[in-house]
């Protein structure tokens, strides 16, 4: 089924009111599938305003497309809701990673007088609305700047950002300034995990709770188990595993 981090913490029930109503107005902009998965989710949500909002935003939408992204990764839940309509999954499913909708605000870049501004201070002055669109369409270190922000859907957005790459990634769950959340999101992405370079970051990274890196450190190679296993800045009983994985090869 679609799923991303920033659809995860609408799920979750984490965004507020005013957050509810920006996606129910597309002002989320995710991949198809996903925005679609939200915009039904939010019509059945308990706040009237919401659901009529979303409800509106999606007869917005020609039965074509609906249709199309319907042919995409989308839950039994939602095809079912649709088919209640008469619109079926017919097409080829979106492939790229346009949202369904884009209503969000738009991202300009810096006027030529502000250059000497940092980013860290434009982006301080942002809304959670405008740094979710940041977020999602920003640059690399705008990103870097957004993936610390303490609003979780901020650095939900980040992840979800169709402009994420493994080896971003892997960059991000080396920092020891971002927040477990974070950090479990990366692990938890299959995508992700089929780079190394990520899986050995989110391992070494003492932020990562430890059974989450003991899990992960099956993976690894015997090179960089020797390493971990007198590495001081990771917990002790990460270490200690990675000398008993060793000990354990050399039986």
């Amino acid at each position: 089924m679609a799923s991303s981090p920033l659809l995860d913490t609408f799920k979750r029930g984490e965004a507020n009111r005013e957050l509810k109503l920006l996606a129910a107005q597309a002002g989320v902009a995710l991949r198809a599938p996903e925005q679609l998965e939200l915009l039904v989710m939010l019509a059945g949500d308990a706040d009237p305003e919401v659901v009529q909002t979303a409800a509106s935003t999606l007869a917005s939408v020609p039965a074509e497309k609906l249709s199309s992204a319907l042919a995409g990764d989308v839950s039994a839940e939602t095809r079912a809701h649709f088919a209640a309509k008469g619109i079926e999954p017919a097409g080829t499913a979106p492939t790229g990673d346009e949202p369904l909708v884009d209503a969000s605000p738009a991202v300009d870049e810096a006027p030529a007088d502000e250059e000497q501004q940092s980013a860290l201070q434009r982006i301080a002055n942002l809304n959670v609305a405008n740094r979710i669109a940041l977020a999602m369409k920003g640059n690399r270190e705008e990103r870097a700047i957004l993936i610390r922000d303490p609003n979780r859907i901020v650095t939900a957005a980040v992840l979800s950002s169709p402009k994420m790459t493994e080896t971003e990634a892997a960059a991000i769950a080396k920092m020891q300034n971002v927040s477990e959340d974070v950090l479990r999101t990366i692990a938890k992405n299959r995508a992700w995990l089929k780079n190394y370079a990520v899986i050995l970051a989110v391992v070494k990274n003492p932020k990562t709770p430890v059974a989450l890196s003991i899990n992960l450190m099956a993976r690894l190679g015997e090179k960089d188990l020797k390493l971990l296993s007198s590495d001081r800045n990771i917990p002790d009983a990460l270490r200690m595993q990675a000398r008993r994985k060793m000990a354990n090869a050399g039986d």
